[in-house]
């Protein structure tokens, strides 16, 4: 498990991170979002010991990352995955690590296999294009078989079958118990992949939530109409308005979408009425409605904003 308590980094004036105080547990994909600037990689790197907190703490299993003895095989993570010598193999690349870590020889062949690059295991790293540079990265994290995996944007520059790969694989390493700390800005993505969020703006903790509970939390869920008929689509619109708390928005296509009733009471009065439908089916927000509603105050980088720019990491 991660534990932060208070944690908080600044940089002369500038908070970067702002007292989170979070539990990150095994067993699940807890998914971790926030705008560019947010503090994310800052966040990560205080837990992997690279940055030093201005005040609070992050540890793992309850100890600091400093006083691990082995961390490779307690704590696997990919923050950047082109920082490694690109004149060595990624053979080499993962031997290295492994040696000076205690790891079989053996064991970087498995991973090699298992990220599917066994292939040009002893090609040069400098020539792998981003897509191979992620399955390195990912390969370094899983060498030491560690019990908590934290990942920053690891499915940068991979294609559609690298990106399920790569949820499948987090999925798999949390259902055998582990804890997997993982960020993204690919909102669709990480609906299918996290059990839990963590959502931080500004540095600041925004939600702590299940997916469930932070879907349910979100815009109202609504119901999508389309009527073939003008007549009959205006004359259930116009039944539906005289409810309290109905609210009715036109669609680019001609169909309407309602908000403040459902499926089923939509479906009921269009029969009672006669109307014939082309289509009824409900709409749930998306992570990604939920997110930008969240977020809405606490984007540093939007298009025609002229506050003055914050020098923060991600």
């Amino acid at each position: 498990m991660i534990t932060l308590r208070g944690l908080t980094k600044r940089y002369g004036g500038t908070v970067a991170v702002d007292g989170l105080t979070l539990d990150i547990r095994e067993g699940q994909v807890t998914g971790f979002l926030g705008p560019n600037g947010a503090g994310k990689s800052t966040t990560m790197r205080m837990i992997l010991g690279l940055d030093h907190p201005s005040e609070g703490e992050a540890l793992i299993d309850g100890r600091p990352y400093a006083s691990l003895r082995h961390p490779v095989r307690e704590v696997g993570a990919l923050l950047d995955a082109k920082a490694l010598h690109p004149a060595r193999s990624a053979r080499c690349h993962l031997l290295a690590q492994a040696r000076s870590n205690g790891i079989p020889a053996k064991r970087v062949d498995e991973v090699l296999e298992t990220v599917g690059l066994a292939k040009v295991a002893r090609r040069r790293a400098g020539a792998f294009s981003l897509g191979m540079y992620q399955r390195l990265g990912v390969a370094g994290a899983l060498l030491g078989d560690p019990r908590v995996l934290i990942f920053d944007e690891p499915v940068n520059g991979l294609d559609p079958d690298g990106v399920r790969w790569v949820r499948d694989l987090v999925r798999e390493q949390a259902e055998q118990g582990r804890t997997v700390f993982l960020s993204s800005h690919l909102m669709s993505e990480m609906q299918l992949t996290a059990d839990r969020l963590v959502i931080i703006g500004r540095g600041r903790l925004l939600a702590d939530r299940s997916m469930a509970e932070l879907l349910a939390s979100g815009p109202q869920a609504s119901v999508r109409v389309q009527a073939p008929d003008p007549e009959d689509r205006r004359a259930l619109v116009d039944r539906l308005t005289r409810r309290g708390g109905v609210r009715v928005e036109p669609a680019a296509d001609g169909a309407v979408v309602i908000k403040g009733s459902t499926v089923g009471e939509v479906g009921d009065l269009a029969h009672r009425l006669g109307i014939r439908l082309h289509e009824l089916s409900g709409v749930t927000p998306s992570l990604e409605q939920v997110y930008m509603e969240l977020t809405a105050q606490s984007v540093e980088y939007g298009a025609g904003d002229d506050r003055p720019v914050r020098q923060t990491e991600a």
